[in-house]
């Protein structure tokens, strides 16, 4: 066993059996290249990557090619999940290099770590115009030894470029909604209208997009916005690509029809695409909106949960040795499952009597309109087959970020759907995050097994503060909104940086490394700034600090030309300029001190599709719970009656204690 062993990530030890004397990030890997003057050879991946299983299967399991890696390099192993800010940079140095990234990521670093060579995926011997991987090795050591001035010439090159993303220049233009309208503009024009998304093959959910899709309807109440959303939502829900006997979404469609998909579940997707799903339900009323809410939350629960309340990472593509095995049938199997008449409707219901798509076997979409109940007992019957198949491997460690985005969707479809168990679930997972995930009031990044590590980026403060604001509207347990505003003040003393007007993704008290990164888009993952600013945007209103809006509105400016022009890279930044734009709703609900809470006042106001809106809640007369909250000040249950208090930039109706006459408000406000 090498190094790697005492690693608590999945993917690395993975690799601890390997021949290939493997090192994590770390000081000590760079001082033995320091000491021994040889080259660092950094690979990066992730456990659901398939074509990281192939290369360790192909070269690193290799003794004669570990042997050579072992001879000329210094190799090191990185998670990308757990250090993203490594496969930031080093991405970014591939990209120069090579016109294009991915993963597994190869990058050859000076012991100073600076990269000279890099590209993705390399195979044993030469093949689809790949150099084989040894023949590779075996050119880099050569240049290191012989053709040195070369090798620094090309790094300092490199380096030049990784340094200049850094900054952006301070908008002189106000923020104003035509940046939604240009960007909605640019969106519409690359709208798949037969299958939904954007673009053609391969296709991705890319649910901050919808969700900024969703919000510009609002606003302007647009046709061809509720098309675009609708058709999306409703043509991935039918599509390959969500698991129609287990819920949850896989990563991708690698066709344009949401057919075929890569078949690994990661966290992010599916926490994303519940919120999604949830807010088409409140949107449009699409009861087939809600099942897929509900049954990819019900996945995560299942499968996904750790015994403490974390949620896991990712499930694999493959099993057996087989990329999506797992998960298609054959019409033979329906039928030793379901017996001839149920398998013959399953198999029209699921497109298998249309033939096979996917290696001889079928991949189940609905190729109907849906039939919940009369497809219900059936699915339930094959799901429990499929429960005794050899199952995808699991990344289960706990990544702060990721569960800040799934802790978000658990508390906020919980309070919308009156599913008390999303909410505790959202609870559980915001005191494990709490209690186990931090050293010293410092976020970590990673947790498993009891056993926590790695400082926390930007990325895990802003997400886990989202959520918790979120587990507070849920809740109105004041801990909660309290924890959110110490994680704020945090974010902005380790990673807002006053002559860049902007946030970097590695706090203060981080490592050095060869630039401190700065991530500027927002990918399958929400950039950190988008999510800071839009949390620093919500918790500006709900405690009246102005510090709050001042900052998030410096790092916003900034965006807003690249926001209109590249709209697909910027979903969570154009939802936090929407929410700037306002109106933000804001509803105070006062509970009487003995009854069940402000019920059918917050069914109305939880029920409603409304996404700029902050709300807070107390029980009346706790002057604990409405300290440092204006919107609580002076606010009382009138008459004994739980109460609704509606209000823009502090301006408010009349208090309210029927259900009717605060949907009448909420309608009036909208507009």
């Amino acid at each position: 066993m090498n190094r790697l062993g005492r690693e608590t990530s999945p993917y690395l030890l993975q690799h601890a059996e390997n021949p290939v004397d493997w090192y994590p990030w770390g000081q000590e890997a760079f001082e033995r290249a320091r000491a021994e003057d040889k080259p660092v050879l950094l690979s990066v991946g992730y456990s659901a990557c398939h074509w990281c299983h192939v290369m360790e299967h192909e070269s690193f399991e290799n003794p004669d090619i570990a042997a050579v890696m072992n001879r000329h390099f210094v190799s090191v192993k990185v998670d990308r999940e757990e250090r993203p800010d490594v496969d930031q940079i080093y991405m970014q140095a591939v990209q120069s290099m090579t016109g294009h990234g991915g993963w597994p990521m190869t990058v050859f670093l000076t012991p100073a770590g600076e990269p000279f060579y890099g590209g993705t995926y390399f195979p044993p011997a030469d093949r689809h115009g790949l150099p084989g991987f040894p023949r590779l090795l075996e050119a880099i050591a050569e240049a290191w030894a012989s053709r040195r001035g070369e090798v620094m010439a090309s790094a300092r090159q490199i380096g030049e470029t990784l340094g200049q993303s850094e900054r952006l220049r301070a908008a002189a233009q106000l923020l104003t909604d035509e940046t939604l309208h240009e960007a909605f503009r640019s969106l519409s024009g690359q709208f798949d209208d037969g299958d939904g998304g954007l673009g053609g093959a391969p296709k991705f959910p890319q649910p901050m997009i919808w969700e900024f899709v969703l919000r510009y309807w609002k606003r302007t109440q647009s046709p061809r916005a509720r098309q675009m959303a609708h058709t999306t939502l409703t043509m991935m829900a039918r599509g390959g690509i969500y698991d129609q006997l287990g819920g949850g979404f896989h990563r991708y469609s690698v066709d344009a029809h949401w057919l075929v998909p890569h078949f690994e579940k990661m966290l992010y997707d599916n926490a994303q695409l519940a919120s999604l799903y949830l807010h088409g339900w409140l949107a449009f009323g699409d009861p087939e909106c809600r099942r897929v809410c509900e049954e990819t939350l019900d996945y995560i629960l299942r499968e996904m949960t750790d015994p403490a309340g974390g949620f896991y990472s990712a499930q694999d593509a493959d099993s057996e040795g087989h990329e999506g095995k797992f998960f298609v049938w054959t019409a033979d199997e329906l039928r030793e499952v379901l017996g001839p008449a149920d398998a013959e409707y399953a198999a029209r219901y699921w497109g298998v009597d249309r033939g096979a798509n996917f290696e001889g076997k079928n991949i189940l979409y609905m190729a109907a309109d849906p039939e919940p109940e009369r497809i219900a007992p059936i699915r339930r019957r094959l799901y429990e087959a499929r429960e005794r198949r050899v199952h995808p491997g699991r990344d289960d460690k706990v990544l702060a970020s990721w569960n800040g985005l799934a802790c978000r969707a658990f508390a906020e479809a919980g309070r919308a759907l009156d599913r008390p168990d999303y909410v505790a679930a959202a609870v559980n997972n915001a005191e494990l995050v709490l209690a186990s995930m931090r050293d010293g009031g410092r976020l970590l990044r990673t947790w498993k097994g009891g056993r926590a590590k790695l400082k926390g980026y930007l990325e895990d403060y802003s997400m886990v503060a989202a959520a918790l604001v979120e587990v507070y509207e849920a809740t109105f347990d004041r801990r909660w909104l309290d924890e959110a505003r110490a994680l704020a003040e945090e974010l902005l003393r380790l990673f807002w940086d006053d002559k860049l007007d902007g946030f970097y993704d590695t706090g203060a008290d981080h490592e050095p490394l060869i630039v401190r990164p700065r991530n500027l888009f927002d990918n399958a993952v929400p950039c950190g700034s988008s999510v800071a600013i839009e949390t620093l945007l919500r918790l500006a209103v709900l405690t009246g600090e102005s510090r709050y809006e001042a900052t998030a509105l410096k790092a916003l400016r900034p965006m807003a030309d690249l926001m209109a022009r590249h709209a697909s890279g910027f979903g969570r930044f154009l939802c936090a300029l929407d929410f700037n734009l306002g109106p933000v709703v804001e509803i105070a609900l006062v509970a009487p001190a003995r009854g069940d809470g402000p019920g059918p006042l917050a069914a109305e106001v939880f029920g409603r599709y409304l996404p700029n809106r902050v709300v807070a809640g107390m029980i009346a007369g706790d002057a604990r719970g409405a300290a440092g909250i204006p919107l609580l000040q002076n606010r009382e249950a009138v008459g004994g009656k739980a109460t609704a208090y509606v209000c823009r930039n502090y301006a408010c109706e009349l208090p309210v204690t029927e259900r009717a006459a605060l949907a009448r408000q909420l309608d009036a406000v909208q507009r």
